[in-house]
């Protein structure tokens, strides 16, 4: 740009200005001059001169947004080249002298413009949505009252506090659908109402929040925003936000029912989908990428301890001979804490005893993670047919 604008120069142009010019760009760096330039007719314009580098979201300078303010009419009357002598440079001088004044006026106006939507580091670290704008498109748009910005201090806390739940639903959803635990304490009953409305909420807030479009643009119509919701996360995130643990708190629900709506909660863990499309900008910073994949390691140990105990619950007790199999994981564990399977045949007619919960999921999470690691130190084995073949599955997640 600056090689192109040197026809612009001439015999009066300030040499240490065009200088400041040329170490402006070559710096990288946010100046602004008043310049004394020449059109093709070299008919002379004062012009005042904005030059402000754009970055990317690596900080890379990738373009230079300048701003040409003509100001020919706050100056002096130029002479025309006919015109001799030191007349010429007092006219420019006091031209210079006169200006200082519309100089303080210009550029702090054109400062304070260009700062109020500047974001800190820490803000862009904080974002959570992927599709954050670029500084030289972070201008805050016209939007109606009722429409929320979505890279808004209110929006990024929100977002934080829905991933975090996310993260939380992720975790007990399976422990609860393969342990069957029927949500009878109040407590964790009321919880889990609590996760099912702040997830209502958050439906309600995407229907009025807005998104960047494919051309890099906010849309802020509610017409465009609410379709644009409804054809993506909407069905997944009603599906989540259904009060599955009430319904099962109720005594009289059918087992059989009441399985389908446990089951019915896995459906929360694609929400997964959002938090993974969210974070996908934080793969630049090297601390976030280690804690990234501990989590998800982490993650994927606690599911597959969870189905691992299913397996072994399934098979530990044959349901059309009602014999206990010797074999199995849980039957093995069951007498190495001393909490045998016992038959309760003046009772219930059923097996009862075995390893508490703790115990059996702690024993679980700790088989998976010796599994992916390729530890195995062999003290818990499979042994059945189902066990093997989990465990074969387990081994080859392991070494991808």
């Amino acid at each position: 740009l600056q090689s192109k604008s040197d026809f612009m120069y001439g015999e009066l142009t300030d040499k240490d200005t065009t200088e400041k010019v040329r170490l402006t760009f070559e710096n990288y760096e946010m100046n602004s001059f008043e310049i004394l330039m020449y059109k093709k007719n070299r008919t002379p314009v004062w012009f005042f001169v904005k030059i402000a580098p754009i970055r990317n979201e690596q900080e890379k300078v990738v373009l230079f947004l300048c701003t040409f303010s003509d100001i020919t009419a706050f100056k002096q009357p130029i002479e025309d080249d006919s015109s001799k002598g030191w007349g010429k440079f007092a006219r420019l001088t006091r031209a210079l002298t006169s200006s200082r004044g519309v100089l303080q006026q210009l550029q702090p106006t054109v400062q304070k413009g260009e700062n109020v939507h500047k974001h800190s580091r820490l803000a862009e670290v904080l974002q959570l949505g992927s599709d954050i704008l670029p500084q030289y498109k972070q201008e805050t748009p016209k939007t109606p009252p009722h429409i929320i910005l979505h890279y808004c201090l209110f929006k990024t806390t929100w977002d934080w506090v829905i991933l975090i739940l996310t993260f939380y639903t992720a975790i007990m959803v399976p422990y609860n659908v393969s342990f069957k635990t029927k949500q009878n304490n109040v407590t964790w009953l009321v919880v889990d109402s609590i996760v099912d409305v702040i997830f209502l909420v958050d439906i309600v807030l995407n229907f009025h929040t807005t998104f960047v479009g494919p051309a890099g643009e906010v849309i802020s119509d509610p017409k465009l925003i609410r379709m644009n919701y409804l054809k993506t996360w909407f069905v997944i995130d009603l599906l989540s936000c259904l009060p599955y643990d009430v319904i099962n708190a109720f005594e009289n629900v059918d087992e059989g029912i009441s399985s389908l709506f446990s089951s019915l909660k896995v459906v929360r863990l694609l929400r997964l989908g959002r938090v993974a499309r969210k974070l996908d900008h934080y793969i630049e910073y090297g601390a976030a990428v280690l804690v990234l994949l501990v989590c998800v390691f982490g993650l994927a140990a606690h599911w597959l301890a969870c189905i691992w105990y299913s397996i072994g619950d399934y098979e530990v007790i044959d349901e059309e001979t009602n014999i206990v199999r010797e074999d199995s994981w849980l039957y093995i564990l069951a007498e190495t804490v001393g909490t045998p399977y016992r038959f309760n045949a003046s009772g219930s007619g059923k097996w009862e005893g075995g390893p508490n919960k703790d115990s059996v999921y702690i024993t679980s999470l700790y088989f998976t993670m010796t599994s992916l690691t390729s530890i195995g130190f062999g003290n818990i084995a499979p042994t059945t047919d189902g066990e093997k073949i989990f465990a074969v599955a387990m081994m080859m997640i392991g070494c991808e």
